[in-house]
């Protein structure tokens, strides 16, 4: 039972090079109406100070913008808050070569509940999750999208 829960968990880490970075070219396309320049998945920098910081997956467009994925097994609003307040904050200090592009934050998950995806739309973030097309779009119409 172990070898399976390790293997599950193995599994859950390529999450993200599996199904959500495929995805993001073509989602960054719908939301910003770019394409995407540089797609970096599993981006982990180190400061000179010895921090480090890994982000899930890193979309830098055309039009210098910055779609910013923190990508989770079950999404809930700790993670919303800790994206917002956070991870944004992070990617500035860790990558100041692209402090001054907006960015847009992407929640990407394989479970999705309602209460979590309207506290992610009123924070301004893209919800992701399993759908046709690998992941798509779970915001709603009218949704307004928050530069950061």
């Amino acid at each position: 039972m172990n070898r399976r829960w390790g293997e599950l968990a193995n599994k859950m880490g390529t999450l993200v090079e599996d199904l959500v970075a495929p995805s993001l070219p073509r989602i960054v396309r719908e939301v910003l109406g770019q394409e995407v320049a540089d797609l970096s998945v599993w981006r982990k920098r180190k400061l000179k100070d010895g921090r480090t910081w890994e982000f899930d997956a890193i979309a830098i467009t055309e039009g210098q913008q910055v779609g910013l994925n923190s990508t989770k097994s079950s999404l809930r609003s700790a993670d919303v808050d800790h994206l917002v307040t956070k991870e944004v904050a992070a990617f500035r200090e860790f990558f100041p070569e692209y402090a001054h592009y907006p960015v847009v934050g992407i929640l990407a998950s394989l479970a999705v509940e309602e209460s979590v995806l309207n506290y992610a739309e009123r924070q301004g973030l893209v919800v992701l999750g399993v759908g046709d097309e690998l992941m798509e779009i779970k915001n709603r119409p009218g949704f307004t999208l928050k530069f950061w």
